[in-house]
């Protein structure tokens, strides 16, 4: 009697077995994963509201610029003497920000060579400015001449992804945040491989808008933790209410 209705039990069993095991271990590899990726993302959001909330030091000299690299000095706080160079800049187009919640699109950030006091050229992102305000004429207070004490934090250029539009450098008009590519469109000669988000003075007038970065960065991998934990154990109780529904009717 045990050997006939254990040969009912085992016919079939093994694929649905195979295939919820297969289910629960990937649903457990997943939520571990979330569990170290939740705190990969808390380790840097510490570190970059550390680097946001220092005192700003002063800008690498030039020579250094070579081997600064974004792991170790992006956002970093930096001050600098420098002369923005007249009537250049590029508009970056930018439907918001992330990090500046004064910053509401749709509007362009301000991109403008800076000749430092100490040697070299840093690309600064001096600010916001909305739809209608592209033309310097319409904010013509904010435009400044001779050396000015900047305080800003240290960006790298942005990789441009597969939706980005393209850039039109006849219109003066970009969609990706990378002064390496705009200086050589733009022909401002050898550029800092980074640039700076300028944070002060702000300009007279009010425009461009400089601002503060703050770190606004998700962190949401917990639920997406017990959301895959919780798959793994649907898998579990389904196969076992379906084991027992079998057994029973084999009884």
């Amino acid at each position: 009697m045990t050997i006939a209705l254990a040969r009912p039990l085992r016919s079939g069993l093994a694929v649905p077995a195979v295939v919820a095991l297969v289910a629960v271990v990937t649903f457990i590899g997943l939520g571990s994963w979330q569990l170290q990726r939740k705190a990969w993302k808390e380790a840097l959001i510490e570190s970059l509201e550390q680097r946001l909330s220092a005192s700003p030091g002063d800008l690498p000299a030039r020579e250094r610029w070579a081997s600064l690299a974004p792991a170790n000095d992006e956002f970093r706080r930096v001050k600098f003497s420098a002369a923005f160079v007249p009537g250049a800049e590029a508009l970056v187009y930018t439907s918001g920000s992330a990090l500046r919640s004064d910053v509401s699109g749709p509007g362009y950030w301000v991109f403008a060579p800076a000749q430092v006091a100490s040697g070299g050229v840093v690309v600064v992102n001096r600010g916001f400015v909305p739809e209608g305000r592209q033309d310097p004429a319409t904010r013509a207070a904010g435009a400044t001449t001779g050396d000015a004490d900047l305080v800003g934090v240290m960006r790298w250029p942005e990789s441009r992804g597969v939706f980005s539009p393209q850039d039109d450098p006849g219109r003066n008009l970009w969609f990706v945040r990378d002064p390496i590519a705009i200086a050589a469109a733009k022909s401002w000669g050898e550029v800092a491989p980074f640039f700076v988000e300028l944070e002060s003075p702000q300009p007279p007038g009010g425009l461009p808008r400089a601002g503060a970065l703050k770190v606004n960065l998700r962190n949401e991998h917990l639920q997406y933790a017990i959301t895959w934990y919780g798959l793994a154990l649907v898998v579990v109780v389904m196969f076992g209410l379906w084991f027992s529904g079998r057994a029973a009717r084999s009884a």
